[in-house]
């Protein structure tokens, strides 16, 4: 892979000053830091120092001491260093700006990192930031706010890579792997943190090799994440307060033959450590045929829906935590799909009901708390 070069894209400023400047060093430097204004920090190959910047309408976009773009659109600045670098090299957006209901577009194996703040607007149907049929994407780094139809959105890709994620939405939806496009494989993420989203925090269809480090949902109107068609995942903690409120989504639900194996059989292939919800909708939801997963630890509260819901889900083992309020914890089936099979619950529930009705095949509880229970 080639060794990754940096463009830099930041505000010009109104008027000149000797107190404003962006530079990077001359000679070699092994992995410092670029220092971006307000003190915060962005990890990469060379450092860029902004004393600092006044109030300015226009953007460049520079590699080395070349202009790629100078100009008052923030959109085109970005589109065009990354339209301009290859496979294994990287773009850094230092300056914070708005593309407004526009997308930006990663082709493979491109480094995309959002050091500043991207405001962005509402595309029907489109990602603010969007990757499609791509291998070996990166975004280490992006802080998003704005009313988006998606932040980001992708399909068929391969090898992506998402680390810390920051959305301050004001409506919307975060992520999103499409349900009709190219399968997606080998997808990671570390921390993605979604606050004020209208629909779900993030949205995952077709992806088979999933592994995230953290979901942490806020004030979310759907989902804080929710699995679909998917195989092979590992997810550390889902963390949502206020999710999905009024609704029956959940903090962290699983449909649509989530955890379906290619050869049809629901042997356990998604493993998540812990799940905490607090009020909102449900906790956790396993609907339409999904299963093979292992939760091996919950801690939900005042959930103002089911707090826990199984319905026609197949091979699920929650192994301890606790459901303190809320409402209550239910497996279910619809006569539309087999019924609910092969569950095991270890758990602690207090302050709200258990219910299990029909009776699922193969049920097993262990049960402690002083909830009400009505089981097989």
């Amino acid at each position: 892979m080639t060794k990754s070069r940096l463009f830099w894209i930041y505000r010009m400023p109104s008027s000149p000053s000797s107190n404003s400047d962006v530079s990077a060093p001359t000679g070699p430097s092994s992995e410092p830091r670029r220092v971006m204004s307000g003190g915060s920090t962005c990890p990469g190959p060379m450092r860029l120092r902004i004393a600092r910047r006044h109030p300015g309408n226009s953007f460049t976009a520079k590699k080395g001491s070349s202009n790629v773009y100078s100009g008052s659109d923030y959109r085109a600045a970005i589109q065009a260093a990354l339209d301009s670098i290859s496979s294994g090299q990287r773009v850094a957006v230092m300056a914070s700006g708005s593309i407004g209901a526009s997308t930006l577009t990663i082709s493979s194996g491109k480094i995309f990192e959002g050091c500043g703040t991207i405001n962005v607007g509402n595309k029907s149907g489109r990602g603010a930031i969007e990757s499609t049929d791509t291998t070996n994407v990166q975004i280490p780094y992006l802080t998003m706010t704005g009313n988006p139809y998606f932040g980001l959105r992708f399909s068929g890709t391969s090898g992506l890579s998402l680390g810390k994620i920051t959305m301050n939405l004001s409506g919307g939806l975060g992520i999103r792997f499409d349900p009709d496009r190219a399968a997606n494989s080998n997808v990671k993420m570390d921390v993605i943190s979604v606050t004020g989203a209208g629909s779900h925090a993030v949205e995952v269809w077709n992806i088979d090799g999933l592994e995230i480090n953290q979901v942490i949902a806020r004030n979310v109107g759907e989902s804080g994440l929710l699995l679909q068609a998917t195989r092979n995942a590992h997810v550390r903690l889902v963390d949502g307060n206020n999710v999905a409120t009024g609704t029956g989504y959940a903090t962290f639900r699983m449909a649509n033959n989530n955890g379906q194996n290619a050869n049809g059989n629901y042997n356990t292939n998604v493993y998540i450590d812990k799940v905490v919800s607090r009020g909102g909708g449900r906790g956790i939801f396993c609907v339409s045929q999904s299963g093979g997963v292992v939760i091996e630890e919950i801690d939900l509260a005042d959930n103002g829906n089911n707090s826990i819901l199984i319905e026609n889900c197949y091979n699920l083992s929650i192994r301890g935590g606790k459901v303190n309020g809320g409402g209550e914890v239910r497996i279910s089936a619809r006569s539309e799909f087999p019924n609910t099979r092969d569950i095991w619950i270890t758990l602690q529930v207090d302050g709200t009901s258990v219910r299990e009705s029909p009776c699922a095949d193969n049920s097993n509880w262990t049960l402690s708390g002083n909830g009400q229970r009505n089981i097989c």
